[in-house]
């Protein structure tokens, strides 16, 4: 590397030489006396080195642009990727409250592709959660991403909440619709085999795709610090959407290639005395009993009343002309919000599933005793 030598005012060091006999003199730099014993004067003028590249301050200021280059360059990153986060989660906003409105109409869905197999699709016990419509759940968790999105974008977040906890909320809001998604992929491809649902795959592709949107924002490092919570967040959707399914039993999916005819069974157990003052009374309170002629749980209830009370109860058929592949319930069962056979329906209150007479009996207020037994 090319230095430079610069002058600056000379300096003088004092020396000290061995007596000569000599005497010297040099001119204009190194002066000794004539009879000296030492030298009196070296005049050393200063240098000063400097490079031909940028000098230390320059270096630290070139570093320092550099650096703050850095992060205005990873913001903005951020700030695109918030805004397609936001305008993914207004397209699924938009979807899933079109859905909610069919599902709390009762309307049918005008479904592109698929024909009927994607009304059955949108129609079946897999678009409830817990008596909770789906697209009303999908639509909460689209709108909550969309208004994120807006405000991590614009660095106003309620709450006094910080970028970081934004983020991460942001990440285990995706999360768990991806996880959902994955779920009933799942379910699409197992219990609807050949079926055709553009609504579900178009809401699976919003859901992933936003997922690894904001997963994006994480680094190794940041997402090995958050890895064990999302897998507990994709845990528990899974859990909770099983747990769901498993305690309603689907019709149109065990039932989808099938074609019944409506047929009645025989109730082959006697009715005793609490029975059939139980019946009277659930009857005279406006109980009613939702079934379906196929379900083996709505058989086994009425053989707990035995054959004589079961006629006396207020008992709804759900499926009264059979059933086959996209047969839906009639509308009193529609309006009653059945989530599996059988359900009762008494005084307000909704029972799902077979119940014991001492059940029904408490929750209809039913006292036995001699008078209601010779009523």
């Amino acid at each position: 590397m090319a230095s430079l030598v610069s002058l600056s005012s000379p300096s003088f060091l004092s020396l000290r030489c061995p007596p000569r006999s000599i005497s010297y003199y040099s001119h204009g730099r190194i002066d000794f006396a004539k009879n000296g014993w030492g030298c009196r004067r070296l005049l050393v003028p200063p240098a000063k080195c400097s490079s031909s590249g940028p000098s230390g301050e320059d270096a630290d200021s070139e570093a320092e642009t550099t650096t703050s280059v850095s992060p205005f360059s990873s913001s903005s990153a951020s700030n695109l990727r918030y805004k397609w986060c936001a305008g993914l989660g207004g397209i699924g906003f938009v979807e899933t409250t079109y859905l909610t409105y069919l599902k709390l109409t009762n309307s049918d869905a005008f479904c592109p592709t698929g024909g009927s197999s994607c009304g059955d699709i949108l129609n079946s016990d897999y678009a409830v959660v817990f008596g909770v419509p789906l697209p009303l759940l999908g639509m909460v968790a689209y709108g909550l991403v969309a208004a994120l999105g807006l405000q991590l974008t614009r660095k106003n977040l309620p709450f006094g909440m910080g970028e970081s906890n934004g983020r991460l909320i942001l990440l285990g809001s995706t999360n768990s619709m991806a996880a959902a998604s994955a779920y009933f992929l799942y379910i699409l491809g197992t219990k609807f085999s050949g079926a055709s649902c553009s609504y579900c795959l178009m809401s699976a592709l919003l859901s992933f795709s936003l997922f690894f949107l904001t997963l994006k924002e994480y680094e190794l490092q940041e997402i090995q610090k958050v890895v064990g919570l999302q897998l507990c967040i994709a845990s528990l959707v899974f859990v909770t959407l099983n747990s769901s399914y498993s305690t309603s039993q689907p019709v149109s999916t065990s039932l989808a290639e099938l074609d019944l005819p409506y047929f009645t069974t025989e109730i082959t157990t006697t009715s005793n005395s609490f029975a059939l003052s139980l019946a009277k009374h659930l009857r005279s309170v406006g109980a009613k009993m939702y079934g379906a002629f196929w379900c083996s749980h709505c058989v086994e209830q009425k053989q707990k009343f035995g054959r004589e009370a079961a006629k006396l109860l207020d008992y709804v058929e759900c499926f009264p002309d059979g059933y086959r592949k996209g047969t839906k319930m009639i509308k009193a069962c529609t309006d009653a919000g059945i989530e599996g056979f059988p359900m009762w329906a008494i005084n307000g209150q909704v029972l799902s599933g077979e119940q014991e007479l001492s059940e029904l009996a408490q929750a209809s207020g039913f006292q036995f005793n001699e008078s209601s037994e010779t009523t």
